[in-house]
């Protein structure tokens, strides 16, 4: 029985993710295994890449990053830091507000605050968002 192109198309493409996985796991174990601001490790699926100067980036490391040979990997990743999910969107939030000169109060900015419709005008005195663990957010 020949080959279909169809067989040999799911091979390749199984193939590449089992290559991206490996590769991740690798990349994960590099850097330390756990987020580098607060520890978190519970989840790999959480842990991202952050590059610590952009400009300096050759290329993503979880967008196209692991069909390239471990060596390049691996010299991207000395470039980055290794950030749980909820620490990257707090960098990313505080590098947005230096570049508007915001202030920022639990990861949200008092632009976003001032901008955001909640619905009851009286929820954001009533809110405390200092950040507490009892702080409730209201959803936007």
């Amino acid at each position: 029985m020949a080959r279909k192109y169809s067989d040999r198309r799911e091979y390749i493409i199984k193939a590449v993710q089992k290559r991206r996985k490996k590769v991740r796991l690798m990349a994960i174990n590099y850097k330390g295994g756990k987020c580098e601001q607060c520890g978190y490790d519970r989840c790999l699926e959480s842990l991202d890449f952050h590059h610590t100067d952009p400009t300096k980036k050759d290329f993503g490391i979880s967008s196209k990053g692991y069909t390239r040979s471990w060596n390049r990997i691996r010299k991207e990743l000395d470039k980055c830091i290794m950030i749980c999910a909820n620490c990257h969107r707090e960098v990313h939030a505080q590098l947005a507000a230096c570049d508007r000169n915001v202030t920022m109060k639990s990861g949200l900015s008092q632009e976003t605050l001032k901008s955001k419709d909640y619905g009851n005008p009286e929820l954001l005195k009533s809110v405390n968002f200092l950040g507490s663990a009892e702080t409730l957010h209201p959803l936007p």
